[in-house]
């Protein structure tokens, strides 16, 4: 499916009478997707892909979005400008994100509440603020596995 084909099967859930301003929502978020909104999906970018996957879970409107790793794989500056979407979702839309990654220190620079889970356990919890400022988070997840002496 085209760019466009995956953005209108987001929306089948969604209120026809937003199509078009939504639309143009997805386009103002990611500049790019408009520009290869006839293109085949599959021949997008990593960065391009998990945008258009952002965007077409959005055309639903949902209160909660739940995204699993969305950082994996990409480029750094591309990694900023997700994060950055998701902060943004979150305090201007208040739409609830459920966020699960691996790349600490952005899901904690963005995240109300965290959980630091290991071998399938809560380890740690806290604000991402408090998260981030712990000695053992940081050694462990922010700074290479290497405590600071």
């Amino acid at each position: 499916m085209t760019v466009l084909e995956n953005l209108q099967m987001g929306a089948t859930l969604g209120d026809p009478a937003h199509y078009k301003s939504d639309l143009d929502r997805m386009f103002g978020m990611f500049p790019i997707l408009e520009k290869r909104q006839a293109q085949r999906a599959g021949t997008l970018s990593g960065g391009e892909q998990q945008m258009l996957a952002i965007c077409r879970a959005l055309m639903s409107r949902p209160r909660l979005l739940m995204l699993d790793e969305p950082s994996l794989g990409l480029a750094p500056l591309i990694v900023k400008q997700i994060f950055k979407t998701i902060q943004d979702l979150n305090r201007e839309n208040g739409t609830t994100i459920l966020l699960v990654e691996q790349n600490a220190f952005h899901a904690l620079k963005v995240a109300h509440r965290a959980y630091v889970l290991q071998n399938g356990e809560i380890r740690l919890q806290g604000s991402g603020q408090e998260l981030l400022s712990n000695p053992e988070v940081r050694a462990l997840y922010l700074e290479g596995g290497h405590h600071a002496a």
